[in-house]
C-alpha cells in the first residue's frame, strides 16, 4: 500500500483574495489605532507634565525601541501566528484605548505620570512591534515563496501599515482629540482596534485557528469592546470625578480643546481659570496683575493696542476703560478660550470681547507676527500676556525672535509689557525674559514685579524707549492696586533676589523651558 502524505495546508496561506485584501484592511486600521495611542501619550504628556522636548523624546525613542523588543518576543509565538495575532491585538486594544483614562486617574491621585507614560509606551510599543512578524508568517503560512514574493508581501504590509498609520496621525488632532477629547478619542481607537480584529477572528482566520481558541479570543475581544463602548459613553463622569480630585473648588466648565484643556472652578465668590492644571487667575486678586500688566504700558496718547494671548479678556477689560484707545487687537490661539471668556467669564471680564473695539485674531500668533500682522499699522503699546513657558512650543513665544518681530509692531515712542513668572520662585525665567527683550532691540528693558497673593511675587518687564520710568497714566480711571507708589515700589528688588543678565531664550535654545523646571525644583527644596 502506498505512502499517502498529507497536503501542504496551502489553505492557510493568505493568497491573494477577498480574505487577504480584508486582511489588510484590518491591519491600516490598527496601525491607525496605533499611532492614535502614541500621539495620545504625547498629547497626556503635555497636559499632565509640560510635555517638553524631555518626556516627547523620551515618548517616541521609547515606542521605536519597544516596536523591536515586541517583533524579537514575537519569535516563540511564529508557531502559532494566527492565534497570537489575534491576542496580541485583543491587547492591545484594551490597553491602548485604557490608556489615556488609566494615565489620567493615576496622575488625578499621585499627582505623577511621567513613569507610567513611560511604562504604557513601551508595552504598546512592543505588542505593535509583534504585528510584523505574526503577519509575514500568516501570510506565507504553507506557501513555498522565493525572495522576491516575501519581498512583494513586506512591501504590501508596509503599505498598509502607513497608510494606516497617516489616517490615524490625520484624525488625532483634526477630528479625535477636538471632537471626543483626550480619554474618548483614545477608548474611540481602542474600538476601532478590537473591532478590526473581531472581524479578522471571524471573517479571515475561522478556518485557521482551533475553535475553542477563536471561541475564546472573540468572547474576550467581544467584552473588551462593550467595556470600552461603556467608557466612551460615562467617561464625562470618570473625567469630571477625576479632575475634581485636582482642584480644591468645585468644577463649573471644563472642556479638553485642540489646544489646551480649559477648568473653570468657582467657590462662593472666587472663581478661578485654569489651563492645562496651571492657575491663570482668581477674582479674590486678578486685578493687581491685570493693572501691573495694563497701565504701565500706557500713555495719554495711546490709541491702537496689540494684546498677544489675554483671551480671559481682563486685559482688553481694563483698556475699554480708557476713552481714547479706540483700537485693540487680540491675538489667541484657541477660539474655545475666546468662547469662554464670553460666556462663562463674562462676569469677570465684563464682555469686553464682544466690545465693537476689540478684534480677536485667532491664529498662532508667531505665524500671525512673521507674516507681519496682515499689514497692520503699528501699534502704541503691547502686552504679552501668555502662559508660562512650561514647554517648548510655548518658549517660542518668550525667544528673541517671537519679541523681534513684536518690536517692529511697536512704534518708536511705544511700550511692550510681557508677563515673565513670578521674580522669586522662578528668577531664572524673570530675567531671562529681560535679557530677551534687550536682545531683541528693546532700548530700554524696565523690571518691576508686584505682589499677588494667590500667585507671589509675579514679575514684568517692559520694553520701552530709552529713559523710561514706570508711571500710571492720568486717563486711567480709579484703579483698586496700582498707583504711583505701588510702581516705585515694584522697581525694587532686594539682595536675595537680584537682577541678573544672562543670554536670551531663542529658537534654537529653548532655555527657558529649563529655567522654569529649574525655578520649580527649586521651591520645593
Amino acid at each position: 500500500m502506498p505512502d499517502i502524505k498529507p497536503k501542504p495546508a496551502t489553505d492557510r496561506g493568505l493568497v491573494p483574495g477577498p480574505r487577504r485584501f480584508f486582511l489588510l484592511l484590518s491591519v491600516a486600521a490598527c496601525a491607525a489605532s496605533g499611532l492614535v495611542y502614541e500621539l495620545a501619550l504625547i498629547s497626556l504628556s503635555t497636559s499632565l507634565n509640560g510635555g517638553g522636548i524631555v518626556e516627547t523624546s523620551l515618548i517616541v525613542a521609547g515606542y521605536v525601541a519597544a516596536l523591536g523588543l515586541g517583533a524579537l518576543c514575537a519569535k516563540p509565538l511564529l508557531k502559532w501566528a494566527e492565534t497570537a495575532f489575534l491576542w496580541v491585538e485583543a491587547i492591545l486594544g484594551v490597553v491602548g484605548g485604557l490608556s489615556a483614562t488609566i494615565l489620567y486617574l493615576a496622575f488625578a491621585v499621585t499627582g505623577q505620570s511621567l513613569i507610567l507614560l513611560v511604562l504604557a509606551t513601551l508595552l504598546i510599543g512592543a505588542l505593535v512591534g509583534a504585528e510584523l512578524p505574526l503577519l509575514m508568517t500568516m501570510f506565507q503560512r504553507g506557501r513555498m515563496v522565493d525572495a522576491n514574493e516575501s519581498g512583494s508581501i513586506l512591501a504590501t504590509l508596509n503599505v498598509a501599515d502607513y497608510v494606516g498609520a497617516l489616517l490615524g496621525g490625520l484624525a488625532w488632532p483634526f477630528f479625535l482629540l477636538p471632537t471626543l477629547g483626550l480619554l474618548q478619542g483614545t477608548a474611540a481607537a481602542g474600538l476601532l482596534n478590537l473591532v478590526a480584529a473581531l472581524a479578522v477572528a471571524g471573517l479571515v482566520l475561522r478556518w485557521s485557528v482551533k475553535r475553542t481558541h477563536l471561541a475564546l479570543v472573540a468572547t474576550v475581544i467581544v467584552i473588551a469592546i462593550v467595556g470600552l463602548s461603556v467608557l466612551i459613553v460615562r467617561s464625562d463622569g470618570v473625567v469630571a470625578t477625576a479632575r475634581q480630585r485636582l482642584f480644591e473648588d468645585p468644577i463649573i466648565y471644563s472642556q479638553q480643546t485642540q489646544y489646551q484643556d480649559i477648568v473653570v472652578t468657582k467657590d462662593g465668590k472666587d472663581r478661578r481659570l485654569f489651563l492645562n492644571g496651571g492657575l491663570q487667575y482668581s477674582t479674590r486678586d486678578e486685578y493687581r496683575y491685570t493693572e501691573s500688566l495694563v497701565y504701565p504700558a500706557i500713555t495719554p496718547s495711546t490709541q491702537r493696542v496689540l494684546i498677544i494671548g489675554g483671551g480671559d479678556g481682563l486685559a482688553a477689560r481694563e483698556l475699554l476703560r480708557m476713552d481714547h484707545i479706540t483700537d485693540i487687537q487680540q491675538v489667541e490661539l484657541d477660539p474655545e478660550m475666546i468662547r469662554v471668556a464670553n460666556i462663562v467669564l463674562r462676569e469677570d471680564n465684563r464682555g469686553s470681547l464682544e466690545d465693537p473695539r476689540v478684534h480677536v485674531i485667532t491664529e498662532d500668533a508667531f505665524t500671525w507676527a512673521r507674516a507681519g500682522g496682515g499689514g497692520v499699522q503699528p501699534f502704541d503699546a503691547i502686552l504679552v500676556d501668555l502662559s508660562d513657558p512650561d514647554n517648548d512650543t510655548m518658549a517660542r513665544l518668550y525667544s528673541e525672535e517671537f519679541y523681534g518681530l513684536l518690536h517692529k509692531m511697536l512704534r518708536p515712542e511705544g511700550r511692550m509689557v510681557v508677563q515673565s513668572g513670578s521674580a522669586f520662585t522662578t528668577p531664572d525665567v524673570f530675567n531671562r525674559v529681560r535679557s530677551t527683550l534687550s536682545a531683541a532691540g528693546c532700548a530700554d528693558v524696565v523690571p518691576y514685579h508686584v505682589q499677588v497673593p494667590t500667585f507671589g511675587d509675579w514679575g514684568f518687564n517692559m520694553c520701552a524707549p530709552a529713559n523710561t520710568q514706570l508711571q500710571v497714566p492720568n486717563t486711567a480711571p480709579e484703579l483698586r492696586y496700582l498707583n504711583a507708589e505701588t510702581l516705585r515700589a515694584a522697581e525694587i528688588f532686594p539682595p536675595d533676589n537680584p537682577l541678573i543678565e544672562m543670554p536670551p531664550n531663542t529658537l534654537d535654545h529653548p532655555v527657558i523651558v529649563e529655567d522654569l523646571r529649574r525655578g520649580y525644583r527649586a521651591a520645593g527644596e
